[in-house]
Order: C-alpha cells, then structure tokens, then sequence
C-alpha cells in the first residue's frame, strides 16, 4: 500500500515539475541563451565583460530553478515527517501488543492520510512558485 501511495506522489510532483518547467522555466532559460549570445557579440568587450554579461544572463535562471527547488524539498520534507508521525505511532502501538496486521492497517491509513493532505497542497504550491517565477528577472 505504501509503494502505490509514493506512487501517486511521485507521478503528481514529476507532473507538477515537468508543467513549471514548461510553462516557466523554458521561457526563462531561451532569455538566458539570447541575453549570453548578446554578450558575446559586444567586440569591444574585455573577456571579463563578457564572463559578467554572461553571469547576469543566467542569475535569474538559476534563481528560478533555486526556487523550485527549495519548494520541492519543503513539500518532501512535510511529506517525510507526516509518514515518519506514522511509522511512530505504528512502533508505539506494536509495543503495546497490538497485532500485526491490525498496526499494519493503521500504518497504512495513516500514509494514505499524509499522502491525501499533501496532495492538496500541490496545487497551491505550484500557484505560488508560478507567481514567485513570474517576478524573477522583473
């Protein structure tokens, strides 16, 4: 049970990534290539100017791609210590001298709740790493 609830997760986060890339950062990193090939048109540029030119091209592409990121680390973070809350309570209620398959099922149910609830954080996470996008190199 807990494979097809990281599954499901895994699927929906790739989807989520592959639509930021897409719709974002794609835009941003053909920005980055004319504003670099800009830079290296410039004749009367020394090769420091053009290394600089070149590193102001990419900053808000690297700042984009930090960004999402950072927001994927945190939905993953959220998510571990959720299922971690589980895997903790599950230990306590063996040690209790419950059965077996009795704790397994809570596990199970308890996953598939951190699974639901994250789920329905998706959404609104990928609204504002949109709107943060949108603002990088404005």
């Amino acid at each position: 049970m807990a494979e097809v609830q990281q599954l499901r997760v895994e699927e929906t986060v790739d989807a989520t990534v592959k639509n930021v890339e897409r719709e974002n950062i794609r835009k941003m990193q053909g920005l980055m290539f004319w504003c670099s090939a800009g830079c290296c048109e410039d004749n009367q540029a020394s090769m420091q100017q053009v290394h600089q030119c070149i590193e102001r091209c990419h900053a808000p592409l690297a700042q984009a791609q930090a960004l999402v990121t950072s927001e994927m680390e945190k939905f993953q973070d959220r998510l571990a210590r959720c299922t971690m809350d589980c895997s903790d309570k599950a230990r306590d209620a063996m040690g209790a001298g419950n059965k077996e398959l009795h704790v397994k099922r809570q596990l199970d149910s308890c996953v598939a709740k951190c699974v639901d609830d994250h789920m329905h954080l998706i959404p609104m996470m990928t609204k504002k790493m949109k709107e943060s996008l949108s603002s990088i190199g404005k």
